[in-house]
């Protein structure tokens, strides 16, 4: 029986972090929540994978939240910008995790 062909895909993940010594947040922040877009060949590894390297970023993952793929967000009526469809293409180009935008959690 024929195996078939598994195809990375992009989804976009929001993964709030703690802190930790040396994660790079600001001075005062309590954690932050990280905008990524991550390529698997399903939602769980690209969100394995994400969750790796940000600990190997030093940055302490606490939730990950799913919204899809390209595809997936257009169909619910997402707005994407051009920007963001890039970062998600280099997110496939390059079988990795970008990190769109980073978001300080205060008091």
């Amino acid at each position: 029986m024929a195996k078939p062909d598994s195809k990375q895909q992009v989804f976009t993940l929001l993964v709030e972090v703690g802190r930790s010594d040396s994660d790079g947040l600001p001075k005062n922040a309590t954690g932050a929540a990280l905008m990524c877009f991550a390529s698997g060949i399903d939602e769980a590894e690209a969100v394995r994978e994400t969750v790796a390297i940000l600990k190997q970023a030093d940055m302490a993952p606490l939730d990950v939240s799913g919204y899809g793929t390209l595809a997936e967000r257009r169909a619910e009526g997402h707005d994407i910008s051009e920007d963001e469809e890039g970062l998600m293409q280099r997110a496939l180009d390059e079988n990795s995790v970008v990190v769109a935008q980073v978001t300080p959690f205060y008091d």
